[in-house]
């Protein structure tokens, strides 16, 4: 299961680990924090969830940081009460029952989008929760995933993202190459990536998006930036060690 910040966001980051489990026959979905589900992006969130066989999109409905009006009379995510927002993750945990979590790193990814910092708190919290009896009682069993991962960029895997990123004005936040634990070269699946993105239409027709940056591209150079997927596993349950004292 993939829990993200936006519409796009998903294709963008895991759109080829998704696309490769699906056609593996794993049953994956997606847990889109912003926007509402009967806005523009939503219906293109469902045609790209289609395009990477990850069922009908999860939404929780909350407001983009930078735009309001994409939920209106809803709270944007950043403002949301933390344990509301926790709370509703936790529930599509247990309803969907992965065992592999997949979502933003601590940065917010290479642009420190505040909506991406924020899911990737939320998460860190729901999927520690979703498997506690007494948390969140109402949101179903308990269901303790056995991995989370956080998409990434590594200082040494921007290559010619990079240039095109600071071009338009966007920053660049990747974390060092030691952080990342698994890179996935997702290239059988690279054309199947774009094809969501590329249902992200309202994203592909802006200049400064990244989805519009890649539209762009050469298909040679677009397969190049988004043929590789980087993660950080975050540990869950126990570890090596000493059970006795606490270790490094």
């Amino acid at each position: 299961m993939g829990v993200f910040a936006h519409p796009d966001d998903e294709s963008l980051l895991a759109g080829g680990v998704l696309a490769q489990h699906a056609a593996a026959g794993a049953s994956t979905a997606v847990v889109t924090a912003t926007w509402a589900a009967d806005s523009a992006r939503a219906a293109e969130l469902t045609a790209a969830s289609h395009v990477l066989g990850a069922g009908k999109p999860r939404m929780l409905g909350y407001a983009d940081a930078r735009n309001p009006s994409s939920a209106p009379g809803q709270a944007r995510l950043v403002d949301a009460p933390l344990d509301e927002a926790v709370g509703q993750v936790v529930y599509h945990l247990r309803e969907f029952r992965p065992d592999v979590v997949v979502t933003h790193d601590a940065l917010g990814q290479l642009t420190g989008h505040p909506d991406h910092r924020r899911t990737h708190q939320i998460t860190l919290l729901a999927v520690e929760a979703a498997g506690l009896l007494h948390l969140y009682p109402d949101a179903g069993p308990p269901w303790q995933p056995r991995a989370l991962y956080a998409a990434t960029h590594p200082d040494s895997g921007i290559g010619e993202l990079g240039p095109l990123l600071t071009g338009v004005g966007k920053s660049l936040l990747s974390v060092p190459d030691t952080y990342v634990t698994t890179v996935v070269d997702i290239t059988p699946w690279a054309a199947t990536k774009w094809r969501a993105i590329s249902a992200h239409q309202g994203e592909t027709a802006r200049e400064r998006s990244l989805p519009g940056i890649l539209a762009r591209l050469s298909e040679e150079s677009r397969h190049k930036i988004i043929g590789i997927e980087y993660f950080i596993r975050l540990t869950l349950g126990p570890v090596p060690g000493d059970p006795r004292r606490l270790t490094a």
